[in-house]
């Protein structure tokens, strides 16, 4: 989960430096795939290893919303 989660922000960080737009597009839905990630390991943690739903949910959420984000970028940047 950690490779995931930290994949994002450093994804990103490469799409801001993007060269081309294809190269962006590239980065950002990346960026969504490994918050995607991150969601599966954190349902793993709630049904595997009984971490309360309390916990988990908050950080679901915000990967969610992440995810949304990236999808928008893309489907934008590929539209110009």
């Amino acid at each position: 989960m950690i490779r995931a989660g930290t994949s994002v922000g450093a994804n990103y960080r490469e799409a801001s430096r993007a060269r081309s737009d294809a190269e962006f597009v590239a980065k950002v839905e990346l960026c969504a795939q490994e918050a995607d990630e991150t969601q599966y390991w954190l349902e793993l943690l709630e049904e595997a290893c009984n971490i309360s739903e309390t916990q988990i949910t908050p950080l679901w959420e915000e990967a969610d919303e992440l995810i949304s984000i990236f999808v928008t970028m893309a489907k934008n940047t590929k539209s110009k």
